[in-house]
């Protein structure tokens, strides 16, 4: 079949119109294919990463190391996605300036309340411009985890033949909340740090 837009067109969760190359505070779900459980698994409350989870979590970390104005902040790897609070700053210094129209900007984020996954919460701060955008964070953070967990899963069962199919790690999108206050800031680091004690309760619970 060739490709028909209408058919095979995917739609962007992010916020339409919005400069993703400046500089402020987001918080990123990133989900793996079909929420399978690929990093491991919740044992009395607690996120018990296996060596795909731990890749995961240690390439979020060496994040800050690959892109220079990128800072890193609270993050929770769990089963089947990873929550992360992640800061762009400016190459001179980080920073924030004041919205030429909160209202707008306020309004602008009414229209996705449904596409994000805490309720956003203010607005009034536009950040200032940088180089980076989430997106390419984002990418290069999937590209690699993915990349590693498949050469691991190909040591597994390099003496079988064929080798089975890992199949894709990651889903195609992620989930992206601009953070514009302190208030907004409290909530979401306490909705990702208590994130394994309510797993059950979490949307992206799969058993």
């Amino acid at each position: 079949m060739s490709y028909n837009p209408n058919i095979h067109h995917r739609r962007s969760i992010r916020l339409k119109e919005y400069d993703y190359s400046q500089a402020g505070l987001y918080f990123v779900t990133i989900c793996c294919q079909n929420r399978i459980h690929r990093f491991g698994k919740i044992v009395n409350d607690e996120m018990i990463l296996n060596e795909y989870g731990r890749i995961g979590y240690e390439e979020w970390l060496k994040l800050s190391e690959r892109f220079t104005n990128f800072e890193l902040d609270v993050f929770q790897i769990m089963p089947n996605h990873l929550h992360g609070i992640m800061m762009l700053t400016n190459t001179v210094g980080a920073g924030f300036t004041p919205a030429q129209n909160a209202a707008q900007n306020a309004a602008q984020n009414a229209d996705t309340q449904n596409e994000i996954l805490i309720d956003h919460i203010g607005a009034g701060m536009n950040p200032a411009p940088t180089n980076i955008t989430v997106g390419n964070m984002v990418g290069a953070y999937k590209s690699l985890v993915a990349n590693k967990c498949l050469d691991i899963f190909k040591l597994k069962w390099a003496d079988v033949n064929p080798i089975p199919q890992m199949g894709k790690l990651w889903q195609r999108n992620y989930y992206e909340h601009i953070i514009r206050n302190e208030q907004s800031y409290h909530t979401i680091s306490n909705y990702i740090i208590n994130n394994p004690s309510k797993w059950n309760d979490d949307k992206f619970f799969t058993n």
